[in-house]
C-alpha cells in the first residue's frame, strides 16, 4: 500500500492559512469541549535540560479532529543565536486510521493560539465599555496580543511596554490604535485590560497598579517564578483553561499551584454560559494560562484544514 505522503506546513504557511477570527472560533469550541469533558488532553511531560531548559509534550484530541502531538523546547538564551526561546513541531494523526498526516511549525501556532486564547478570555470577561489595553512584553507573544485586541473590544488606545523602546515601537509598528510607552506604572493604572507577554520570573508590576473592574491576562510560564505579582491573585476572580492549572507545573501554574480553586471559572464554562464572564464592573479578573494541547490540537487542524481547501504545503512521503 502506498504511504500517504505527509503535509509540511512552515511558519509563512501558517501565517499564509490561519484567519485569527476563525482561530478565537475553534478556540472556543475547544474551551467549551474541555469543560464539557468531550476533550481529552491528559497531563503533559516534562524534560529538563541544563540551563534552565525545558521540553514538553503535549497530546490532545476531540471527536471530529485529528489527534494532535505538540513537543515544545524552550530555551532562554536562544535570543543570544538570533532564535525565538520557543521551538516546537505539531503532529496531526488521522483519528480513524493513526496515520500521520501533517507535519506543522509549532512555533508559529503556540504563538497564534496563546494570544487568542487570552484575547478570547477579554472579550468574555473584561467591562463592555474597555477601551484602553497595555499589553506588556514586546516579544512574538506582544506583538501578537497586540494584533487581536481588536477581535474583543473596541479599543481606543493599545499601549505597548517593553525595557527597550525600539522593541516596543516594533512590536506595536502597523497595529491601528497602537502605542509605545516608557512609563510602565501610568499605563496599567490607567488601562481597562492588561496583558502580561513577558518570560520574567519576577513581577513586571505591583499588584496596586492594578485599578478595580480591570481584566488582565498572564501567559508567562516561567516556573517557579511569575511575571504575576503574585499578591494580586487573592484580590481577583481567576480564570483558567482547565481546573487542571491549580495543580504544580508542568500540568498546572506555579503561581496557582495549592491555590484554592473555588469561586474560579474555566473559559469554557463562562463560554457555556454556566459562569458568568463578569460578576461586578468593579470586579478584577484574572486569566491566567497554562497551555493547553487541546489550543494547539483545534489551531492545528483549523490549519491543515485549509491546506487541504487551497493545496498549500510541502507534500512529503516518509
Amino acid at each position: 500500500m502506498t504511504p500517504t505522503p505527509l503535509t509540511v506546513l512552515s511558519h509563512a504557511d501558517i501565517l499564509r492559512l490561519v484567519d485569527p477570527a476563525k482561530a478565537l472560533d475553534v478556540l472556543a469550541e475547544g474551551f467549551k469541549g474541555l469543560s464539557q469533558g468531550t476533550v481529552q488532553a491528559p497531563p503533559r511531560p516534562k524534560v529538563d535540560i541544563p540551563g534552565g531548559n525545558f521540553s514538553l509534550a503535549m497530546l490532545a484530541w476531540m471527536p471530529g479532529r485529528r489527534i494532535a502531538l505538540k513537543t515544545v523546547n524552550v530555551f532562554h538564551d536562544n535570543h543570544k543565536r538570533g532564535l525565538e526561546s520557543h521551538q516546537a513541531l505539531i503532529s496531526l494523526f488521522d483519528a480513524e486510521t493513526g496515520q500521520p498526516v501533517a507535519v506543522l511549525d509549532g512555533a508559529s501556532i503556540t504563538g497564534l493560539r496563546t494570544a487568542a486564547a487570552a484575547v478570547l478570555s477579554v472579550r468574555e470577561c473584561a467591562r463592555k465599555d474597555a477601551r484602553i489595553a497595555t499589553v506588556v512584553g514586546a516579544g512574538v507573544q506582544g506583538r501578537d496580543h497586540a494584533l487581536l485586541l481588536h477581535l474583543a473590544r473596541d479599543f481606543t488606545e493599545i499601549r505597548v511596554y517593553a525595557r527597550k523602546p525600539d522593541v516596543a515601537a516594533r512590536a506595536a509598528a502597523g497595529i491601528a490604535g497602537a502605542k509605545v510607552v516608557t512609563d510602565l506604572e501610568a499605563a496599567v493604572r490607567t488601562s481597562d485590560v492588561v496583558c502580561l507577554t513577558t518570560s520574567s520570573a519576577t513581577p513586571v508590576m505591583a499588584a496596586d497598579w492594578i485599578k478595580p473592574g480591570t481584566h488582565v491576562t498572564s501567559v508567562g510560564y516561567a516556573p517557579p517564578g511569575s511575571e504575576l505579582p503574585l499578591d494580586l491573585i487573592p484580590r481577583t476572580r481567576v480564570i483558567v483553561e482547565a481546573k487542571s492549572a491549580f495543580q504544580p507545573a508542568p500540568v498546572g501554574c506555579a503561581e496557582l499551584a495549592g491555590r484554592d480553586a473555588a469561586g474560579s471559572a474555566e473559559l469554557g464554562e463562562i463560554l457555556l454560559g454556566l459562569k458568568p464572564g463578569r460578576t461586578s464592573a468593579e470586579e478584577i479578573s484574572l486569566y491566567k494560562s497554562m497551555g493547553n494541547a487541546m489550543e494547539d490540537m483545534v489551531v492545528a487542524n483549523l490549519a491543515y484544514d485549509e491546506a487541504l481547501r487551497t493545496g498549500a504545503g510541502q507534500k512529503v512521503t516518509i
